[in-house]
């Protein structure tokens, strides 16, 4: 997507994959850096990105990740976290507003869920449960957002409370195991997978099924990809773009709000 982008800008540049081992991310952000590039960052080194950048985004530190990175011209780094917006967006697509004085259930408590717990605290009125196989896991990353978030275990059934119901872990991603079953979910909740591939996950096909309005992630991926090339460039991307080579390359239709429309 992001290379179709680029074509549409007329930018003479191509993005490519780098397979980095951990003990490899400072040497090669290093390197990269000295040729002035840019770029994003993935799992498993969003955390321990954000200790080598020279400045942070306010999202990057809310989120206490970083997913997109670029160099100034005196060669620092620079860090952002656009899964923040992007989920916003995700959300705001689903639920038609931004959602206020609502009830979220995360399922996990690593980089993903702490970039939905960074979005939910600009969110007036809301409150989040955040359900994890380890309670230790979950505590701590309430903590960061002690204001509005509560640790639960994984089997919990405050669950059935919310609103708006986000998978962040990655369960279901290669196979059709689900994280939670879709009948402890409450029928007007809104339920967000933020998972995604070539296909939709199996819980999203569930819930929809059982008549949520349900998405996974790929419109959170075209978007927080979308602010990562602005932060790179200064300008915006093509989105439309940037959509039909993600459509291209799956073989699936788009949908808005959870329903399928024409692209």
């Amino acid at each position: 997507m992001h290379n179709a982008a680029l074509d549409a800008a007329g930018i003479s540049l191509r993005y490519e994959a780098l397979d980095v081992e951990p003990q490899q991310l400072s040497e090669t952000l290093g390197k990269l850096s000295s040729v002035h590039g840019a770029g994003n960052i993935t799992i498993p080194h969003k955390r321990s990105a954000i200790g080598l950048m020279g400045a942070i985004s306010a999202a990057a530190a809310a989120a206490g990740t970083v997913n997109t990175f670029w160099s100034d011209e005196d060669g620092h780094l620079a860090g952002d976290n656009t899964d923040v917006a992007g989920f916003e967006f995700l959300t705001t697509e689903m639920t038609g507003a931004i959602p206020g004085n609502c009830r979220i259930a995360v399922l996990g408590a690593g980089g993903a869920a702490a970039a939905v717990l960074a979005a939910v605290s600009g969110w007036k009125g809301c409150t989040a449960t955040v359900h994890a196989r380890s309670i230790d896991s979950a505590a701590a990353l309430c903590r960061r957002f002690s204001a509005f978030s509560r640790a639960m275990a994984m089997s919990d059934d405050q669950v059935r409370q919310a609103d708006i119901v986000v998978n962040a872990t990655p369960v279901g991603l290669g196979d059709d195991s689900q994280p939670i079953s879709v009948n402890r979910i409450a029928p007007h909740a809104a339920v967000i997978d933020l998972a995604y591939g070539r296909s939709e996950t199996a819980w999203v096909r569930a819930a929809r099924e059982r008549g949520h309005r349900a998405s996974d992630g790929l419109p959170m991926l075209v978007r927080q990809g979308s602010l990562a090339f602005h932060r790179w460039f200064g300008v915006d991307p093509d989105e439309e773009a940037m959509w039909a080579a993600v459509l291209k390359a799956t073989g699936r239709a788009r949908r808005v709000g959870g329903a399928q429309v024409q692209h």
